[in-house]
């Protein structure tokens, strides 16, 4: 990298700094940190969700196994995500933020003792939160990876640097900050992603490279399904990422709490849907024909999309490339900051000391951005641990997509008035029994059991976990009038409160 790109990246790391401090004077309560006080305009908060829901780990991970095996990775992730997405415009999106609007909730699983009971709130979130914690640090280690690789920044020092910006801007701003930098982000990716873009179709002979690349490379390339990829995982992470992105993965409802109401919502999550759909083809193109231009990467292909960037952008557009990079990352990190510190001072906390519901609203404040502190921290020591390579991808796959679906599934459906009388014995059993036998097979892979393949490791969880909870719903069917009365309430915006106002309706 060249001073002028140096440059670039000092300005990003900037700007992001500036916004988070300037977001800082917005936020005045909890309601604000966490939930933007239900004021965020639906597109903002669409553009937020789309941004939040990927990092680096596309251009490590998924960069190689574009590069090994080709179109695949398009069908099983992005397509997924933005069905899934559409999908759940319609199903969850509104009834996120109108339980911010008629409950007062700032946290997505506080509903869940009342829809519940406590115990299956504390169980889905200390598993939820750990889960997250390991998640983060993988997206820094992949972004790492990628400074290491275009600046020669040792992994250790380039995720103390990122993880430093990303903790200012996070820390002080709260979700409006995560917004106002995603959208910033937003605009990085874009020149970054078209510059990529624009550089190779110049370099294989125009925009045409998009259909003539697959005639050059591997005949399995062109397959939708190919190498451990079979249908069998696209089904169950089809399910999975309907799941996931429309609140399964915490950070995603908050964007949609975040609006001003149930229909602004349902707005935003069609728009994240039409990205999810669009905007990776700009990416993966380049990804796809990288073996025609950086060949005989195969046994080291997360670094091949830094290998395409350095022979082929000018000065100042690597770094441009790479503040795109950091620029994923920090926008998935930022966000999982401000909604693990929900969790954990909305929904744990409080049930370990009970002083914290006595705090002045400044103290609580104080105690979110202390808890968002303290997260960014531990993910960047279990990043810098792990070493990097190799762990991003096993990380990715191999635990966040294979146990977020026991975990997601009683969130999610219990949103959902079909579900209303599956109770806490559903609840339980669902997250207990899909993470036992995620457990089970994942001690089998690493003695080598030949029968636990990636869709095994990843469907068995999710299914096992969709079974229970139906099965002991049905059999065992715990009805309550206040249950009701609160999926009820979630069907239409009519009668909504203030974002601000106060309610006893969500009580522990």
């Amino acid at each position: 990298m060249g001073t002028l790109d140096w440059i670039v990246v000092a300005g990003y790391f900037f700007v992001m700094v500036a916004i988070g401090i300037w977001s800082r004077g917005r936020v005045k309560n909890i309601a604000d940190f966490f939930t933007a006080g239900g004021r965020m305009p639906w597109w903002l908060s669409g553009i937020s969700h789309h941004m939040s829901g990927y990092s680096a780990v596309m251009f490590v991970a998924f960069a190689a196994e574009a590069y090994r095996l080709g179109l695949t990775v398009y069908i099983w992730w992005s397509l997924t995500i933005g069905i899934g997405v559409g999908i759940g415009a319609f199903l969850f999106a509104g009834r996120w933020n109108r339980l911010r609007a008629k409950h007062n909730v700032a946290s997505p699983l506080e509903y869940l003792a009342r829809r519940y009971n406590v115990p299956t709130q504390q169980l889905m979130a200390w598993c939820g939160a750990v889960l997250k914690v390991v998640d983060i640090a993988a997206k820094w280690a992949a972004v790492s990876i990628l400074l290491r690789g275009f600046a020669g920044v040792p992994i250790t020092w380039g995720i103390i640097l990122i993880g430093l910006v990303t903790m200012v801007y996070s820390v002080l701003g709260g979700l409006w900050a995560d917004a106002l930098t995603d959208m910033g982000q937003f605009v990085i990716q874009g020149a970054a992603g078209i510059a990529m873009f624009v550089a190779v179709a110049a370099h294989l002979g125009g925009v045409d490279f998009m259909w003539t690349i697959w005639d050059k490379l591997p005949e399995s390339h062109s397959d939708p399904l190919s190498g451990p990829y079979t249908f069998t995982f696209f089904m169950a992470l089809f399910l999975i990422k309907t799941l996931e992105y429309n609140g399964g993965m915490w950070n995603l409802a908050q964007r949609y709490m975040a609006a001003p109401s149930g229909a602004a919502a349902k707005r935003s999550a069609l728009l994240s849907a039409g990205l999810w759909l669009v905007w990776p083809l700009v990416l993966f193109f380049p990804m796809w024909a990288a073996p025609l231009i950086v060949p005989g990467m195969e046994g080291n292909a997360e670094q091949a999309y830094v290998e395409m960037g350095k022979a082929m952008l000018p000065a100042g557009m690597v770094g441009l490339v790479l503040a795109g990079f950091f620029s994923h990352t920090m926008a998935m990190v930022s966000s999982d900051a401000n909604v693990i510190s929900a969790v954990i001072t909305r929904d744990m906390l409080p049930k370990l000391w009970k002083g914290i519901t006595r705090l002045t609203s400044d103290n609580q404040l104080k105690l979110a951005r202390v808890t968002t502190f303290l997260f960014i921290g531990l993910s960047m020591i279990i990043a810098i641990t792990s070493g990097g390579q190799g762990f991003v991808l096993k990380v990715v796959v191999d635990l966040v997509a294979a146990t977020m679906g026991p975990i997601a599934i009683p969130l999610m459906l219990g949103l959902l008035p079909w579900f209303r009388k599956f109770g806490p014995s559903a609840a339980i059993a669902s997250v207990v029994g899909g993470l036992g036998v995620w457990a089970f097979l994942y001690i089998e892979q690493l003695q080598k059991a030949a029968f636990v393949t990636k869709g095994v490791l990843v469907a068995t969880p999710l299914i096992v976990s969709l079974v229970l909870y139906i099965a002991f719903g049905l059999l065992k069917p715990e009805p309550s009038t206040d249950r009701d009365e609160l999926l009820e309430s979630l069907n239409s915006d009519d009668e909504t409160k203030p974002a601000g106002e106060e309610s006893a309706t969500v009580k522990a």
